[in-house]
């Protein structure tokens, strides 16, 4: 099987969004949230949803899969203190609803520019090397930096920008998980981190540039002209 953990968890500070948190921001009646899920309700590959959300916003998720038919969300638990429980929580949910060795893709609420493309081409990763990183290239000077000076400046054709979803075996990632909290490192900023510390092979799968994170008031306004420069094109047949 293949199910997708999303996680919405976190309130978003620097969005400056007051009492609202940016995965529930709206553009033209629609939460970015929603946004996000659609791409995992439409993908006929994907099996199951679980949506990691704020403990408080949970009852106002479950109106929102109901309002905008995302009928694959099987279950909605709360997030934890930081992406890295938010996540575990979301994984061992996961865990009792599918089967282990299920593919799972796990993606950020507030990152709605993915498409159909990447999400079967993260499924064929991991079903061919285990794992699935999508990563976009790096368009600008990488400089390593301490105490306020350039130390190091890196052939930014080497890099990559490791972005969302990141995939893996359902029991791959949660024993990773099992390992960390036993040793109390629960600080990890994602999976790809987390799974690289204990040695796993990450495997890239390269996605589009504006696959981008919803994190200020800037990316916002870009995911809106991304969103209505596609509407534009569909409406001319383009």
């Amino acid at each position: 099987m293949n199910i997708a953990v999303i996680f919405a968890g976190g309130v978003g500070q620097r969005m400056h969004s007051g009492s609202t948190p940016k995965q529930f921001l709206e553009l033209h009646g629609k939460p970015i949230l929603v946004y996000t899920l659609e791409h995992f309700q439409r993908n006929p590959r994907i099996d199951g949803i679980v949506l990691v959300s704020i403990e408080g916003w949970i009852d106002y998720c479950k109106d929102l899969l109901q309002k905008f038919g995302l009928t694959k969300v099987s279950a909605i638990v709360p997030g934890g203190s930081n992406g890295y429980e938010s996540i575990s929580n979301g994984l061992r949910k996961a865990s009792e609803l599918y089967p282990a060795d299920s593919v799972v893709l796990i993606h950020d609420g507030v990152r709605p520019l993915i498409d159909q493309e990447i999400i079967s081409k993260d499924i064929d990763s991991v079903l061919e090397h285990g794992s699935a990183i999508t990563v976009s290239p790096a368009i600008e000077t990488i400089v390593i930096s301490k105490g306020g000076k350039a130390n190091e400046i890196i052939d930014r054709s080497c890099c990559k920008i490791a972005k969302a979803p990141q995939c893996f075996i359902l029991r791959d990632i949660l024993a990773a998980h099992d390992k960390a909290d036993e040793e109390g490192l629960t600080g990890f900023i994602d999976s790809a981190s987390l799974m690289y510390h204990y040695g796993e092979n990450l495997h890239m799968v390269e996605g589009p540039a504006d696959n981008i994170k919803i994190t200020t008031p800037a990316d916002f306004f870009v995911f809106k002209a991304f969103v209505e420069a596609r509407e534009n094109l569909e409406i001319f047949g383009v």
